[in-house]
């Protein structure tokens, strides 16, 4: 009996033993950074300049480059012109990525006559990443879509672009 009580010990002892050291634990620490949200400030306006309509109808594209093309019955005038896509600076955490939303169309409007904007375009695409020193520079251009005769008049109206952390 007393052969099995020292076995009996012994496994005890094993099994005591495998267990305290079967196991090992360690802490980690936890943390997270609050960023600055990125901001975007307009510096441009998206202007198409001073056009004349026929009496067919056609677009005017302003590019990201600043350059205006026409097509179809509009007669682009360079008298009193300022044309120009419309710009904005963006400022958040440095080499982030981001997202660029650009409206599909809108309307302009001079009254009771109005003319859609669409075919928007960035000049960073629809994804970006901020320099090193958390900025970037974005241009926007679109088409105008003018009515044949369309009616004489100053049409403005304002669209949305948003950026968004990836």
């Amino acid at each position: 009996m007393k052969k099995l009580s020292t076995i009996f010990a012994g496994a005890l002892f094993v099994v005591g033993f495998s267990s305290s050291y079967a196991q090992s634990t360690v802490s980690a620490d936890a943390s997270a950074r609050i960023v600055s949200p990125l901001q975007i400030t307009k510096t441009a306006d998206l202007k198409f300049g001073n056009l004349a309509a026929g009496p067919v109808a056609g677009t005017v594209d302003m590019a990201i480059t600043d350059v205006r093309t026409a097509a179809g019955g509009v007669t682009l005038i360079a008298a009193g012109n300022v044309s120009n896509a419309a710009a904005f600076d963006i400022i958040g955490y440095p080499d982030a990525s981001f997202t660029i939303s650009l409206p599909s169309s809108i309307l302009i409007a001079s009254g009771a006559n109005n003319m859609q904007v669409d075919n928007f375009v960035s000049s960073l695409g629809a994804t970006s990443a901020l320099d090193a020193q958390g900025a970037a520079a974005l241009k926007v251009g679109a088409t105008l879509n003018v009515d044949a005769n369309q009616a004489v008049g100053l049409y403005t109206g304002s669209f949305d672009v948003t950026v968004a952390y990836n």
